[in-house]
């Protein structure tokens, strides 16, 4: 624990994947950064859990596919440093009605970017993988960039290489209190830290410590069901088998989308998750009262039926995950309005583990008053109405 008459030059609260990135942008630019996480590490409280994320390219907005580029190179830095692999290629398979706006919006920012895709016919998709159905006017897109990050890996090499460039990495520290100005004094339930700079990504507990400093972000906090399901003969959905992740967009009767990834972390299951799920309460995360609506889990056994024949209609294991989202599914990276040496990072749910290399980039430059490498537009909390100031 650091004494409170050490200043330190920031201090990261939330350990998931985007306060770890933070650190370890400060960190690997000799700056002293304390990490601060309410549970002790390892844990499956918030949103960076799990084995497996999906990594790609295809993004209807143009600002998320240029960012993808940067997150491509730190995320083969990160691997190289820690001597292990932290993701793996396999291609992302978009699939949509022909017609489908959004889809139609992919194809054109993969094209504009020059990133490598391919557009499928149902006829040529049956061909290449012949385990996936689609229904009639339904199209394929593979994005050949796409594939599956290893999350707990990385999260681990993450802390490790904080601790390796000399940031302290707290675990089992609630955070008590925030004193605002300069310095920043956070008490924890283990002590008082003192820096020139805080930052702020304690994903679903963000607006808990946001509230005393006159500010709260309409987040949404979701409890979601992460499923699995069993494949009729083990493999066929395996990555050895060539299989991509994917993402269907659009597709009924799923209002909200659709996406899996290729059998590999437990022996003979599939992930396949409905990007949508109940509110919650943090606290209640465990609580059965608080998700007892399993819709979610209905219509992901129908689009299983539809076009995952080699698989079993019901899942042969769920696992409870906590989303944190702002209304327009954009992430909110910013300073304070009042305390400008207060950044903010939130509502990363459903996409943003892919981004952690340049969000963290971003949030080290904010709380190093340093110009953004990006244009932080799409992400200021000022596209709120309300939240251009600050009220104590």
């Amino acid at each position: 624990m650091a004494a409170q008459k050490d200043l330190c030059d920031a201090i990261v609260i939330g350990a998931g994947i985007q306060g770890c990135f933070t650190a370890y942008h400060l960190a690997k630019h000799r700056k002293r950064v304390i990490l601060l996480e309410q549970f002790f590490l390892p844990h499956s409280r918030g949103s960076s859990h799990g084995q497996s994320r999906i990594i790609r390219r295809a993004y209807p907005e143009d600002f998320y596919t240029q960012m993808m580029d940067e997150c491509y190179q730190i995320w083969a830095q990160l691997a190289h440093e820690a001597g292990t692999q932290l993701h793996r290629q396999t291609g992302l398979l978009l699939l949509g009605m022909k017609e489908n706006s959004e889809l139609k919006t992919i194809q054109a920012t993969l094209s504009r970017r020059g990133v490598e895709h391919q557009c499928l016919s149902a006829e040529e998709l049956k061909q290449r993988f012949p385990n996936v159905l689609l229904a009639r006017g339904e199209v394929g897109v593979l994005d050949k960039s796409g594939g599956v990050l290893y999350a707990d890996k990385a999260l681990r090499a993450l802390q490790d290489a904080i601790r390796h460039l000399g940031g302290l990495v707290c675990d089992g520290e609630k955070v008590m209190e925030i004193k605002p100005g300069f310095p920043v004094t956070v008490k924890s339930t283990a002590g008082s830290y003192q820096a020139k700079s805080l930052v702020i990504t304690a994903g679903p507990w963000t607006n808990q410590l946001l509230r005393p400093l006159g500010i709260e972000l309409p987040l949404q906090t979701l409890r979601i069901n992460v499923c699995y399901w069993r494949e009729k003969v083990p493999g066929s959905y395996g990555v050895f088998q060539a299989f991509p992740c994917f993402l269907g967009l659009g597709l009924s009767p799923a209002p909200h989308h659709i996406y899996g990834l290729p059998s590999g972390e437990y022996p003979g299951l599939m992930k396949v998750c409905y990007h949508h799920g109940n509110n919650v309460d943090p606290e209640e995360r465990d609580c059965p009262e608080a998700f007892s609506d399993f819709q979610d889990v209905q219509i992901l056994g129908r689009f299983v039926r539809d076009h995952l024949p080699d698989l079993e209609p019901k899942p042969a294991l769920l696992e409870p995950c906590l989303y944190t989202n702002t209304p327009d599914e954009h992430f909110i990276l910013d300073r304070h309005p009042k305390y400008d040496n207060v950044v903010i990072g939130a509502g990363f749910s459903g996409h943003g583990f892919k981004l952690s290399p340049v969000v963290g980039k971003i949030l080290y430059e904010l709380s190093m008053k340093l110009t953004p490498s990006y244009d932080l537009t799409p992400f200021r909390m000022s596209r709120f109405p309300g939240l251009g100031k600050a009220h104590l």
